[in-house]
């Protein structure tokens, strides 16, 4: 109960940060393509590490987005639902998906570099809701809530945006699992790239 309303209140505080903006409030989704951390026999005494990153396979995401004008600089908060799915070996013939549901809240700082050319970076704080290892007994992640860093580049045409960005997780957040008679440790922090379509409802001449 408690964690949810933990979620409940970042939501509704992020919403009157919506509701305020002064330059734009919109829509927005895109594709993402994310690893994550080492894979570990936790079994074993050494730790031996399994595979040192997941393969990188598509997810997406969708949410909304506030934009407030400070000048030269703007800010521009949103609020995302992310699902992210990364390939790992458990041994030389078995591979399975680690999929992780998430509400994602970055808080970027942009600044328009020339014509359409934006470049932005912020932190991205995240609520993990589930996370999904087929075919494994998966115990909760060590941390749900954390803390990752966005950095990127956006093309704005009229309503319109188009942006690429790269999000790395800033802690180490492991996960427990056993298959058979094996227990392993997996680091689930995000490392992605994403791309997003955007477009704004509010949008007022700069």
């Amino acid at each position: 109960m408690k964690k949810r309303s933990l979620l409940f209140t970042l939501i509704f505080l992020t919403s009157i940060v919506f509701v305020n903006a002064q330059n734009g409030f919109g829509i927005k989704a895109g594709l993402n393509y994310n690893s994550n951390g080492e894979l570990k026999d936790a079994s074993s005494e050494i730790g031996n590490i399994i595979e040192n990153k997941g393969e990188r396979k598509s997810g997406y995401n969708v949410g909304v987005f506030g934009k407030i004008n400070l000048g030269a600089i703007y800010l521009r908060p949103e609020l995302v639902y992310t699902k992210t799915t990364s390939q790992y070996k458990l041994n030389s013939e078995n591979t399975e998906d680690y999929k992780i549901s998430k509400i994602d809240v970055p808080v970027l700082v942009g600044l328009k570099v020339i014509g359409p050319l934006h470049v932005f970076a912020g932190p991205a704080f995240q609520y993990i809701l589930k996370n999904d290892l087929k075919g494994i007994d998966i115990k909760d992640v060590e941390n749900e809530y954390s803390v990752g860093i966005n950095i990127g580049a956006s093309l704005e045409f009229g309503r319109f945006g188009i942006d690429a960005r790269y999000e790395r997780g800033l802690n180490e957040n492991e996960a427990d699992f056993s298959k058979a008679d094996k227990t392993f440790k997996l680091d689930s922090r995000p490392d992605q790239l994403i791309f997003s379509l955007s477009y704004s409802l509010t949008k007022k001449k700069e």
